[in-house]
């Protein structure tokens, strides 16, 4: 008995400043605590997107450039991290104008620059460290977006000039338009996680990049029609895809920068899924129609896409509009990269179908289907279309759209036309027969297997 007390008083002794502690927080620094946990969550969440894109990329490219395409993602993120603590985050999220901000450059972290330097990130008492990997998490997915454009044909230091131009100079720009306080704030613009943001500038860039660094060696014939160049591992592409779906479960829940909102975060996760499974679906049924085989390839691009549309409408619709949203989504941009392929444009893994034509459905969408009781709970615009708000609200989106893709297809035309006639934007004809990973890093991605094909004369 006596052994049984003395144990007890231990176990009581071990968890009494643990009880004292628990007794001295108070129900906001609790709130505090909690959201601050959740949001770096969904921080490391969308950082671990970038393993999704280097696994999707490098699957969808040939074996002689992966190891080229998938290293140039940790690369690429490096540089985006440092120019947006510098600069870019205060173009983003700094106090200033309409157009951009003037303040919260180099960020300390301390909550005193937050408390003086960045009144749009007010609503949210998450430290400010956090919100910062936030959203830099946001900017690295709009760069890895951008690159895709690039694939298997772009010199290795367009990659360290153009990503940090796009990151202080592109994105943060658009990002205060929308998220900062800008202009298409104060209008009333919704896009809650980045349809535009992120996904239709990071698509714009690559298009503009697509279109001045020309088709592949051996895309196209003499008469224009076009060859197919697979992938060489589709098992990493669907890796990929499952890698970025889970991912988005940081992207767009996270935009809440909170936990204690009565589910919200839930919701917006619940839309979020409903509306990839509905692309993934939609797109490989229409694949199968069209080809008479069920194309893999078609469904990762649906579920993408999807995801990709839901992204600024999740806070906004009703599930079942979500689905609507994610099919829709995933049938136009298997129909809209056929077209931009047959138009002679290569775009290696459809990033501008995928991210910048999902990227316009998805912000209009909102102005069809956005419900009042749902934008007022985000206090971001107003009701849709279809539910009576009229043409107000997609108007508004329209605009946002317009706006933002004439903004980056502008400045990136710009910049890359400044490196083509200077370095240079492409490697060359040689360079890009024997692989970018030969050609800029001294060693194959898969050497055993390149140097069997080599002995075969084999084509990889």
């Amino acid at each position: 008995m006596i052994k049984k007390f003395v144990v007890a008083f231990l176990c009581m002794a071990m968890l009494f400043p643990t009880m004292t502690f628990a007794a001295d927080v108070t129900p906001a620094q609790l709130q505090v605590a909690i959201d601050g946990v959740w949001v770096l969550l969904a921080a490391v969440l969308v950082i671990f997107m970038q393993a999704g894109f280097a696994l999707l990329e490098a699957g969808s490219t040939r074996m002689k450039n992966a190891g080229h395409v998938a290293g140039k993602t940790i690369l690429t993120f490096g540089i985006c991290a440092i120019a947006f603590w510098a600069i870019g985050f205060g173009f983003a999220f700094g106090d200033g104008n309409g157009f951009f901000g003037t303040t919260g450059f180099f960020v300390s972290g301390l909550e005193d620059q937050a408390t003086a330097a960045f009144s749009s990130l007010k609503a949210s008492d998450v430290p400010i460290g956090i919100k910062f990997l936030f959203q830099l998490a946001f900017a690295g997915v709009s760069l890895a977006i951008a690159w895709g454009g690039f694939a298997e044909r772009a010199k290795l230091p367009v990659y360290f000039i153009f990503g940090i131009l796009f990151t202080i100079v592109i994105y943060p720009i658009v990002a205060h338009w929308v998220w900062g306080g800008g202009w298409l704030s104060t209008l009333g613009m919704q896009d809650f996680a980045g349809s535009t943001v992120v996904h239709l500038q990071g698509a714009t860039a690559a298009l503009v990049a697509t279109l001045l660094l020309k088709p592949r060696i051996g895309k196209f014939n003499k008469d224009k029609t076009p060859n197919l160049i697979p992938g060489h591992n589709q098992v990493l592409s669907v890796l990929g895809v499952i890698i970025l779906w889970v991912g988005w479960f940081g992207f767009n829940p996270g935009s809440t920068l909170g936990a204690v909102n009565d589910g919200y975060f839930g919701y917006i996760a619940l839309t979020t899924n409903m509306a990839a499974a509905a692309g993934g679906v939609a797109a490989l049924i229409i694949s199968w129609m069209y080809f008479g085989k069920a194309d893999i390839p078609s469904m990762l691009n649906g579920v993408l896409a999807a995801l990709v549309a839901i992204t600024a409408a999740c806070a906004f619709v009703d599930t079942w509009a979500a689905i609507v949203i994610g099919a829709i989504a995933g049938i136009v941009t298997f129909f809209t990269a056929q077209w931009f392929e047959k138009a002679g444009l290569d775009d290696p893994i459809y990033a501008f179908s995928v991210h910048g034509i999902a990227g316009i459905w998805g912000t209009l969408s909102t102005g069809l289907f956005a419900t009042p009781d749902l934008s007022a709970r985000a206090a971001v615009g107003g009701a849709g279309l279809f539910y009576g708000g009229g043409f107000h609200q997609l108007g508004v989106q329209a605009l946002g759209v317009f706006g933002a893709f004439a903004f980056v297809l502008v400045l990136s035309f710009i910049i890359l036309g400044i490196i083509k006639v200077t370095i240079g934007l492409r490697v060359t004809e040689e360079e890009e027969i024997i692989g970018l990973d030969l050609s800029e890093h001294g060693s194959y991605g898969y050497p055993e297997q390149m140097k069997k094909a080599g002995q075969n004369g084999a084509s990889v």
